[in-house]
């Protein structure tokens, strides 16, 4: 039996007092918590100690790589086609991916989007997509090579095998409220993406109420952290601060998410949607060497319509396939004349979640057709009676827990009143 190089409960110490850990101390624990010999109740210690005492940029650089090296790495040497790739920390109606990697794709570039499900508020790209009949989120390797080369875009399901580690780690975060800690939350993303071997990456680091960090300065720190982390790989990242404080978009949901993405590349769709799509297409066009194009072009002249089409058919998915409608609505009405000056995106992502288009454990399954359609967003115009949302399931004794989940989420006030948007679209970037 091998003697250990270290003892964990010295490193718990260690971190807990405030000190820094080596190199060979982070490599360690995470290939031992990997293999079993650190045990659960140890590394939550140790979640915690980093939480309440943080680490030093080498630290965090130290446990990303370490986290890769738990796992196997992708290599696009073969394609004809540079590559680049997006992450959004997420939130409530953010379906960028969807028109986002055709439309980068459309300019010669391959986009190997590894995407997840949802969990909780935050809506996952592969249930939006799983909304449109006989489209698949699974891929063999040599599927997803051969989709990047000829169509350019894949939106799939990562393997197990990319920085397994950080499976561990992230479920143990989950369920020792230890979540929100940075050097967490940048490793974890940054290790998965950094395996992915994507030459580029564009970070989209949203805050308000409806973020993962709902304070811009933390969410500030928490894209320096994760630029740093991809250009000290080797990767050219960049990073948008983005605001999530009033949901994207029109749509919350999953069919009625791609309803309103196919919008978008028809040449249409909501502004802001269109606005943060173009700058992320923008941003990752230029890491890729294309230099000099305006995005918005290839969405208004239907070259991005295309490769959407291809990309789907790809992955045996209709095109032009009805997409799920939801059997019950519940439309909320305006009670007197005004502006809409709130619409809080947290809680009408909550409430799309108890509409049954979210899950509450991994294993649940979503209702593709349930979500919430906005008829107004902050700053517009209403009279009694308009429409203010549109709420969708199949099953109405859903509609009161998710009209509870709204209860002071919107409010009408009079012409000229302040209207609580939480600023620009784009508040930011880094890198």
């Amino acid at each position: 039996m091998s003697i250990e190089p270290f003892d964990v409960v010295d490193l718990i110490k260690t971190k807990r007092d405030g000190g820094t850990l080596t190199t060979a101390q982070i490599d360690w624990l995470v290939d031992a918590y990997t293999r079993g010999y650190v045990a659960d109740e140890q590394m939550s210690a140790m979640t915690m100690a980093i939480f309440l005492r943080g680490m030093e940029r080498e630290e965090i650089r130290d446990l990303t790589l370490a986290m890769i090296a738990t796992g196997d790495r992708l290599d696009f040497s073969s394609l004809s086609k540079r590559t680049t790739d997006k992450h959004s920390t997420g939130g409530v109606g953010d379906k960028i991916t969807l028109p986002l990697a055709p439309l980068v794709a459309s300019y010669g570039v391959a986009v190997p989007q590894l995407s997840g499900r949802g969990l909780g508020h935050t809506g996952g790209t592969l249930d939006k997509l799983e909304s449109i009949p006989g489209w698949r989120a699974k891929l063999s390797n040599a599927e997803f090579m051969t989709q990047l080369e000829e169509v350019g875009a894949v939106v799939c399901a990562a393997g197990s095998g990319l920085a397994p580690a950080d499976g561990k780690l992230y479920a143990l975060r989950d369920i020792t409220g230890t979540v929100e800690a940075i050097p967490l939350i940048a490793s974890s993303i940054m290790s998965k993406k950094i395996a992915e071997g994507t030459a580029a990456l564009v970070l989209d680091v949203k805050h308000g109420s409806g973020a993962f960090l709902q304070d811009p300065a933390r969410s500030k720190e928490l894209a320096e952290t994760m630029v740093a982390l991809g250009q000290d790989a080797g990767v050219a990242t960049r990073a948008l601060l983005t605001n999530m404080h009033v949901p994207l978009g029109r749509a919350i949901g999953n069919a009625n998410e791609v309803r309103e993405s196919v919008e978008v590349l028809a040449g249409g769709g909501p502004a802001d949607v269109v606005e943060l799509t173009v700058e992320l297409a923008r941003e990752m066009l230029a890491l890729a060497g294309v230099d000099g194009v305006d995005p918005a072009e290839h969405l208004a002249d239907g070259t991005a319509m295309d490769s959407w089409r291809a990309m789907i058919a790809a992955q045996g998915g209709d095109p032009d396939a009805p997409l799920p409608t939801p059997k019950e609505t519940h439309t909320v009405t305006a009670d007197r004349d005004g502006v809409l000056t709130r619409q809080l995106a947290l809680p009408f992502g909550i409430a799309a979640w108890r509409l049954g288009a979210g899950r509450a454990r991994k294993e649940d399954p979503v209702d593709h057709a349930a979500g919430i359609d906005l008829h107004v967003k902050p700053g517009d115009p209403v009279r009694a009676g308009d429409p203010l949302f549109t709420l969708g399931t199949s099953d109405t004794g859903r509609f009161a827990r998710a009209l509870e989940a709204l209860e002071g989420a919107w409010e009408i006030g009079a012409e000229g009143d302040p209207v609580d948007d939480g600023g620009p679209l784009i508040a930011g970037r880094v890198g």
